[in-house]
């Protein structure tokens, strides 16, 4: 009888320590993702749309915040895409390299011109230069559990000298650029010449993570134009 009880309470102990230690767990999760979210809410927020990027039917937040960490050419900023559990925004993916720094736009200032969702796309335009002026599109959309660039839109361009732009689809490999040449002459401008072609070029994928980590150009076939997807300057 005596060694029932002693199974009994032994068997008691064990279930308890194994209740703590999953509430402890627990606590240390909590506590973990309240981290997360007093770090997040202490940065100053760039820019913010909502929507549906997962098509779950429920919306997602997509946040730039301006961290303190400065460089040469800025602060670095974090792009988070963030989910809502009970009640709070909790981030579900993450990064720093999708996202230029507070000064890469040169002499035109901060480089963020746009951040859109449409259609389940996550859209980040920049924009940026002197007297040559640059701006480009990235189009994320979810899929393979992350988000991977399907679409890049790229110009560059100084007026009197020639319009450079590409349109390069991740998807299908199609990339499409147009070269146009320009003169300026008695205040009028006028195209004189232009270099178009279309080419396929299959990459790997390219993630919100992995953005510009490493040096991407393309040149192409007929007209020798290079074409830059990534700048691998980080």
């Amino acid at each position: 009888m005596r060694i029932f009880i002693y199974y009994i309470t032994l068997s008691l102990l064990i279930i308890s320590c194994n209740k703590r230690s999953a509430e402890s767990k627990a606590e240390i999760k909590s506590q973990v993702i309240s981290q997360k979210e007093d770090q997040s809410s202490e940065l100053p927020i760039v820019k913010e749309v909502m929507g549906d990027l997962d098509h779950d039917g429920v919306e997602e937040r997509v946040v730039i915040y301006e961290t303190k960490e400065k460089t040469e050419y800025g602060n670095i900023r974090e792009l988070q895409v963030q989910k809502k559990e009970n009640n709070k925004w909790i981030k579900w993916h993450s990064s720093t390299n999708a996202i230029l720094k507070s000064g890469d736009g040169g002499m035109m200032g901060d480089p963020l011109d746009l951040m859109e969702i449409k259609d389940g796309i996550l859209n980040i335009s920049f924009f940026g230069g002197s007297s040559w002026k640059w701006s480009y599109t990235d189009k994320y959309r979810f899929q393979n559990n992350h988000f991977e660039l399907i679409g890049y839109t790229h110009t560059y361009f100084k007026l009197c000298e020639y319009w450079e732009t590409s349109d390069y689809n991740l998807v299908t490999g199609k990339l499409v650029v147009k070269k146009e040449y320009e003169k300026c002459e008695n205040q009028k401008q006028f195209f004189y010449k232009s270099e178009n072609e279309t080419f396929n070029k299959k990459i790997d994928a390219i993630t919100l993570n992995n953005r510009n980590q490493k040096e991407i150009i393309f040149e192409s076939p007929k007209y020798k134009h290079r074409i830059s997807i990534s700048s691998g300057n980080l």
